[in-house]
């Protein structure tokens, strides 16, 4: 589901194109900090207790021993992306930014999502961990590609979306809910279950993205898709709302 958005999400920003002023002429990109970094932290607490309904009741059964340790496996890949995530912002950006932090913690709930019912909670704190480091990575590797990506998006829901599918190959464990995944690559199950969640990252990916970039040609090509550059400086909330979120708060001008 996370890897399906992740590919219709970068064809649309590559039919889209960056913001006005995101990229230098050299092609360094400039910050365009989020307005209200409080609003988006606690925006990130109600995603994460929302994914305690999404995932266990995913079992789609009242299973209570299921339930239970998918919460625990949930919470935990939570916690250990949000440790991670700002340990490797503070090594590579020089400081624990929040932003990143944020978007750890939504990159362990995205890839704890598959594996969730299959794997430990010891398997779910190595999986949020990893998908913390891979997060700030990938913002940074998009940024490079001159993709712009402002809320992260791709690289919690794309990137992880994927590690998370092929989560499942490395760390399922049969015991948990026998006769179903069976045991993945880590656990003595070989490469098959890993190979079958590769097939299936392909061939999702390729039908998603194709189908998605051919929808967003065609909304291009009829209607358009940016709003005029005057409006985009402004801001779209003059330009659909009549009015600003926050009074003043345009402060730059765009040459």
């Amino acid at each position: 589901m996370h890897s399906v958005g992740g590919w219709a999400a970068l064809a649309g920003v590559l039919v889209l194109g960056s913001r006005i002023g995101k990229f230098k002429p050299d092609g360094t990109p400039n910050a365009i900090p989020g307005h209200n970094m409080g609003l988006a932290t606690i925006g990130a607490f109600v995603l994460w207790l929302g994914w305690f309904g999404f995932n266990p009741g995913s079992t789609m059964a009242a299973d209570i021993n299921a339930i239970s340790r998918i919460v625990i496996t949930t919470n935990m890949a939570a916690s250990a992306g949000i440790l991670t995530s700002t340990l490797m912002s503070w090594l590579l950006i020089g400081k624990p930014d929040l932003g990143m932090t944020i978007n750890g913690c939504l990159a362990g709930l995205v890839a704890i999502t598959a594996p969730c019912a299959y794997v430990s909670p010891i398997s779910s704190i190595v999986i949020g961990a990893v998908a913390g480091v891979l997060v700030v990575l990938a913002v940074l590797m998009f940024d490079r590609l001159r993709i712009d990506d402002p809320v992260g998006a791709l690289s919690v829901h794309l990137v992880n979306g994927v590690f998370g599918t092929l989560s499942v190959g490395l760390f399922a464990q049969d015991v948990f809910i026998p006769g179903t995944t069976g045991n993945g690559l880590f656990f003595g199950g070989g490469i098959g279950l890993l190979k079958t969640q590769l097939t299936g990252v392909v061939s999702v990916g390729l039908f998603t993205f194709l189908s998605s970039l051919a929808i967003w040609l065609a909304i291009k090509a009829v209607m358009g898709l940016r709003v005029s550059r005057e409006e985009e400086i402004k801001g779209l909330d003059i330009g659909e709302h009549g009015m600003e979120a926050y009074s003043g708060f345009q402060i730059f001008t765009v040459q």
